[in-house]
């Protein structure tokens, strides 16, 4: 199932424990970012100290975890600390698989608005990229890589440890080679999940 970090929070590990038996084996936790600036900026209502407890709450439980980075979220501004501290709670956590997705501003989004007042600068392409390079550079768990990115690559690996390298060499083959204005087209042109 889906969940939000705050989802987790109002449940001690024992009502966790009896989601477990019921049928609850794993949960896509969508905390988009470890970086507290970048969380406050999108109003996620938790700080990057809340990820890492709730998480430890669903390992004492015993059920697993997926934990989705939001690639692009913290604009231009935050890209580098948006990397960085998120690679260090997801590094920090114990997920069975951690997941990537770029960010695409949709019409009656926060962030859309921001955009058009001025307030929020997003990444290039290209950007998006090297910040996905320098999150996964920096990244170390055991478990799945998954993105769901609009670039045209694979980048997902069953076994993170074991392929680092192996996705790391194809983003940045990526970010020589890929047409980035076709690129920024097909993301323009996204309208929905």
């Amino acid at each position: 199932m889906a969940a939000r970090v705050d989802n987790i929070s109002d449940k001690s590990v024992e009502e966790l424990k009896i989601l477990k038996d019921k049928g609850i084996s794993e949960v896509n936790i969508g905390a988009e970012s470890g970086d507290d600036e970048t969380l406050e900026r999108v109003n996620k209502g938790y700080k990057s100290e809340d990820i890492l407890e709730q998480c430890e709450k669903l390992d004492e439980a015993g059920i697993d975890y997926w934990l989705t980075f939001l690639n692009g979220v913290g604009g231009v501004e935050l890209s580098q600390a948006h990397a960085l501290n998120s690679a260090k709670v997801f590094s920090q956590a114990n997920p069975t698989v951690v997941g990537t997705g770029g960010l695409v501003l949709f019409e009656g989004t926060g962030l859309l608005a921001q955009y058009r007042r001025g307030k929020f600068n997003p990444l290039s392409e290209r950007g998006l990229m090297e910040e996905l390079k320098l999150f996964i550079e920096n990244l170390d768990f055991d478990g799945r890589f998954i993105t769901h990115h609009t670039i045209s690559m694979n980048l997902n690996d069953v076994d993170f440890t074991q392929n680092k390298e192996k996705i790391l060499l194809n983003l940045q083959n990526g970010i020589e080679n890929l047409d980035m204005d076709k690129l920024t087209q097909i993301r323009n042109n996204k309208r929905g999940l």
